[in-house]
């Protein structure tokens, strides 16, 4: 399945950002050489618009734990990635910034054994917190990310508070 790609209000960077997450062979080096957690559990990007990023985990013997479920820090890593890569989306073409998770709570309501979809929506509201940031401000932002299995049930959501500070 190709990923849904949305160019509405993005600047050449950030398009070509998308571009390259949305490539499957450049993801993967990518991921390969930041973050080889998620080519191991084949993380996969569903969609990545400026509003929202969808990441996928397949439930497959590489992701599984000894209780036939897919390994909780499998589950953060996809959940995390779906608000790390819409905050990269958000930095991308507007200068030097830092960021860092400084908070995570996790929530599991059902057993993960099928394909979980990771969803988080709020691009809008990352993009106007870091608009609004002038150099030497720092902002923070709890994002959710919510894991629905095949079915539509939730599995789990992840609360990840995102520190945001703009160098340049």
């Amino acid at each position: 399945m190709n990923p849904k790609v949305s160019n509405f209000e993005l600047n050449p960077t950030a398009k070509s950002y998308i571009s390259k997450m949305c490539n499957p062979f450049i993801f993967w080096w990518y991921m390969l050489v930041k973050l080889p957690s998620a080519v191991f559990w084949k993380l996969r990007v569903k969609t990545l618009i400026l509003e929202k990023c969808e990441i996928t985990i397949p439930y497959f013997w590489r992701s599984q734990n000894p209780f036939r479920s897919i390994y909780f820090a499998a589950l953060a890593g996809a959940g995390e990635l779906s608000t790390g890569l819409l905050a990269q989306l958000a930095l991308a073409g507007k200068g030097d910034f830092s960021m860092l998770v400084v908070d995570f709570k996790a929530e599991f309501k059902k057993k993960a054994n099928q394909k979980i979809t990771f969803s988080c929506d709020q691009g809008i509201e990352l993009n106007e917190l870091i608009n609004r940031l002038q150099v030497g401000e720092s902002g923070q932002l709890q994002m959710i990310s919510k894991g629905l299995n095949e079915d539509g049930e939730l599995v789990a959501q992840f609360f990840i508070t995102w520190s945001f500070k703009r160098k340049s």
